[in-house]
């Protein structure tokens, strides 16, 4: 009998919590920046197990109880905000309905499923004494809009971390790269004049050139899993008038960037190709990535989990070490009507988390 087999029954009543807990966190409306119902539910679970927890805003961490700064760190951390729902639901967004054998309602896919799952397998490991690492689990604000008072807010506070496992929709496969995200502001500066004459500088046509290049231009290096940085040209505005020559051109370009080059190496090839200003509204939300070879990928593969690279921003992007994004359910059923889990994901994915941790330990 392997490890995840003997770990079943031991997880069968924390997998009962962790599904109860996510009923409640569905009916909770955590909307970001509004997440303060939420953060007392979590609270409210971490005091009644008797495990201490620290808060700052809306985020709320807990350490295992033989946490020692002799050991290296590993973070566990997933976020307890929800977009809005849309208006194609067919079903109540804030009532956790369980049918199918899944389970209904907004943020249980992305990324409640993943939250609950994370803390369950942190109670599961939270006295060993045997470990030979630290865990902290994060569950955080504000990871929908990347804000600044998420996981950003308590990093520094958190201590020195030395991996992460980040929660997501992968259905338990290894995102071992993410993609990140620069979104710029292009402004094309000519001339302006009359139009019925032959003067001045015309802003649109140098915006042209410019946006032809983000169109054809490939850089030179590609990531292994996250393929090409790929630049499309989003937002376009200029002009007054029908016989005036525009002065000026503003245009946006939505860049995700690899981890073949940060954010700021990138922003600094497109100013060397474009006639156009560029102005980064932000440079902070990176790519991210883990080596292939790292001991708790390899366990992974061991375990039949499959690595790939995700196109999609996550609180990784915020996280200057290396990371491993993972986590129970699907990645397309985030932000669509009526989003749901599989219940057996979940039991699925606090047993395939702490054989992963149990497998990276032996491996100290």
């Amino acid at each position: 009998m392997n490890a995840l087999n003997n770990n079943t029954m031991k997880t069968t009543s924390i997998y009962s919590d962790a599904v109860t807990l996510l009923k409640q966190l569905i009916e909770t409306q955590s909307f970001s920046r509004e997440e303060v119902d939420t953060a007392a539910l979590l609270k409210e679970f971490w005091n009644e197990l008797s495990i201490p927890y620290e808060e700052k805003g809306f985020n709320i961490w807990v350490k295992n109880k033989f946490f020692s700064s002799d050991k290296p760190s590993i973070l566990l951390n997933s976020h307890h905000d929800t977009v809005k729902p849309n208006k194609d639901w067919t079903k109540d967004p804030f009532v956790a309905l369980e049918e199918d054998e899944k389970l209904f309602g907004l943020g249980s896919n992305d990324a409640g499923g993943a939250l609950v799952s994370l803390m369950a397998t942190f109670r599961y490991f939270y006295d060993r004494a045997d470990l030979p690492f630290n865990l902290i689990m994060a569950a955080t604000a504000e990871e929908e809009i990347s804000g600044k008072n998420g996981i950003a807010s308590i990093w520094d506070d958190l201590g020195e971390i030395d991996l992460a496992i980040v929660g997501e929709p992968t259905e338990m496969h290894l995102a071992i790269a993410e993609k990140g995200l620069m979104v710029i502001d292009m402004t094309a500066k000519g001339k302006s004049g009359h139009a019925a004459r032959d003067e001045g500088v015309n802003a649109i046509s140098i915006a042209m050139k410019d946006i032809q290049w983000f169109h054809s231009y490939h850089f030179a290096q590609e990531s292994d899993y996250l393929g090409p940085v790929k630049m499309s040209v989003t937002v376009i505005n200029a002009g007054t008038q029908h016989n005036v020559v525009p002065s000026e051109c503003h245009f946006t370009v939505d860049v995700r960037t690899t981890d073949a080059y940060s954010n700021e190496e990138t922003l600094e090839i497109i100013k060397t190709h474009v006639k156009s200003e560029a102005n980064a509204r932000s440079t902070r939300l990176n790519p991210s990535s883990i080596s292939a070879d790292h001991p708790i990928v390899k366990a992974g593969l061991e375990m039949g989990r499959e690595t790939f690279g995700s196109p999609t921003l996550s609180d990784q992007s915020l996280m200057p070490v290396q990371s491993l994004k993972m986590g129970p359910g699907r990645s397309q059923r985030s932000h669509q009507a009526d989003e749901f889990i599989y219940l057996k994901e979940i039991e699925e994915g606090i047993q395939i988390y702490t054989e992963l941790l149990e497998r990276y330990a032996h491996t100290h």
